[in-house]
């Protein structure tokens, strides 16, 4: 039988259905701990004062992705307060980026059976009704034995169970809007009924709250989109005003600047969103925030036409490669950069192949640039590279905004058609590029990380 949170879920609301925020009055006024300007939440909870203070900054800046911030603060709020449910709580979300495929689930499961060994001992230490049902949603998404996919479904259902229970509370309804965009991916869903769902959900508390961190950052993932991306363009304006010390919430705006051809605001706020990251990284650190910046910073400089600027970010993401502790993430990034200016500048140097070349986006620049310097001989070696990736057993995703292997298979077609036509073949050219046509509209507008 397939294990289900429904029907816990369902007891412990119906227990409780009407209790709201049983807490201290005082805690709802209370402030985050202090420190730069991370955003404006309302979230009481039956936390000591003291913890709390460090809850309410550390949820903040989990609401802007930024995870090793906010996991200090959760762990101050449990160093003061050791049975503080909610700070084990929001610390399990640090480890992995929802919108992403997951790279850790050990972490977050370790983080709540320091809690408690068990769902029930966990639950015990949650003295409210709707702080027992964060925890149910968290127990959803980290610990049943699922894969990715069902797990983000279950977390889905149960932030609606929360949801229905608590609707006029902003954290459980912030929350819920963000676990609707978690499973855009693992529900196969492309009519954008959910990201449209997230998006009014969010925008509500942004009415009621505009300096609400998350309530920007979903909205603006929401209606990533060419279609809808004019309904995100007021909270994009206004996430990188909220959390100014937060180098994603700095660097989200362009994810609608983009969609909108704004290539100037683009690039100006990643270079804030690359300064702020480089100000908090310490040697030995993550660099992924930077890695972030510099993708997006290289690629809008490209597009207005600043080839000396995309020169420096591409220098920036060649240091990161040998000064940072993070050179796997650092050399795919310099990959992408080397292909993109391989094809935006359209450079036709023949680059040779090494032996451990596996980027997508590399093998397709160096296939297209040989094309245009007549080494078909090199092509067909980068084709063949390609073919040989694509073999490779398929990892499966169930992020937001994964497209599979269908980029893959495109650049494949991509360079076979080149390869047909430059001997001539035109007929099976075009039939290799109409198949290519084919996936490409199957993959729908460019959103989230596909615009690249």
């Amino acid at each position: 039988m397939r294990f289900t949170l429904r029907p816990l879920i369902c007891l412990v609301f119906l227990l409780s259905s009407a209790v709201a925020c049983s807490t201290i009055s005082e805690q709802a006024l209370s402030r985050p701990a202090p420190g730069p300007s991370v955003g404006s939440i309302v979230f009481p909870t039956s936390g000591a004062p003291e913890a709390q203070a460090h809850f309410l900054r550390g949820v903040a800046i989990l609401h802007s992705f930024g995870y090793d911030e906010a996991r200090r603060e959760f762990r101050k709020a449990q160093e003061l307060d050791p049975d503080f449910a909610l700070a084990y709580w929001g610390e399990s979300f640090c480890f992995n980026h929802l919108l992403q495929p997951e790279r850790d689930l050990d972490s977050p499961r370790a983080v709540l059976q320091r809690l408690g060994a068990t769902l029930a001992e966990r639950l015990a230490k949650a003295p409210t009704e709707r702080e027992k049902g964060f925890l149910l949603a968290a127990h959803a998404l980290w610990m049943i034995p699922e894969d990715e996919g069902t797990r983000r479904i279950r977390h889905l259902e149960a932030m609606e169970e929360l949801h229905r229970a608590y609707p006029n509370d902003p954290e459980v309804t912030t929350f819920y809007a963000l676990a609707l965009l978690t499973a855009i991916g693992p529900l196969g869903e492309d009519t954008y009924r959910l990201s449209m769902q997230a998006g009014a959900l969010a925008l509500d508390v942004l009415a009621t709250n505009p300096e609400h961190p998350g309530a920007a950052h979903y909205a603006i993932h929401a209606f990533d989109d060419p279609v809808h991306a004019a309904l995100g363009l007021p909270a994009a304006r206004r996430f990188a005003r909220i959390a100014p010390a937060v180098s994603h919430a700095l660097h989200m705006p362009p994810h609608i600047f983009i969609q909108l051809g704004m290539w100037a605001e683009a690039l100006q706020s990643n270079k804030a969103a690359y300064e702020a990251a480089a100000r908090a990284w310490k040697p030995g650190g993550r660099v992924l925030d930077m890695l972030h910046a510099v993708d997006w910073g290289h690629y809008a400089s490209l597009q207005i036409g600043d080839d000396a600027a995309a020169r420096s970010w591409r220098e920036i993401a060649e240091r990161l490669v040998t000064d940072s502790g993070d050179s796997a993430p650092a050399e795919r990034t310099l990959a992408l950069i080397r292909a993109r200016d391989v094809v935006e500048l359209g450079i036709s140097e023949v680059q040779p192949l090494a032996d451990g070349d596996t980027s997508e986006p590399w093998l397709l620049a160096t296939g297209l640039a040989a094309l245009a310097a007549g080494r078909i001989d090199v092509a067909e070696a980068a084709r063949a590279r390609l073919a040989d990736v694509a073999r490779r057993p398929a990892q499966v995703s169930s992020a937001t905004f994964s497209r599979g292997t269908r980029p893959l298979e495109i650049a494949q077609l991509e360079l076979s058609a080149g390869i047909q036509l430059a001997r001539g073949e035109s007929a099976a050219a075009l039939g290799e590029l109409e198949r290519a046509v084919r996936l490409a509209e199957a993959m729908g507008a460019p959103r989230g990380q596909r615009c690249r």
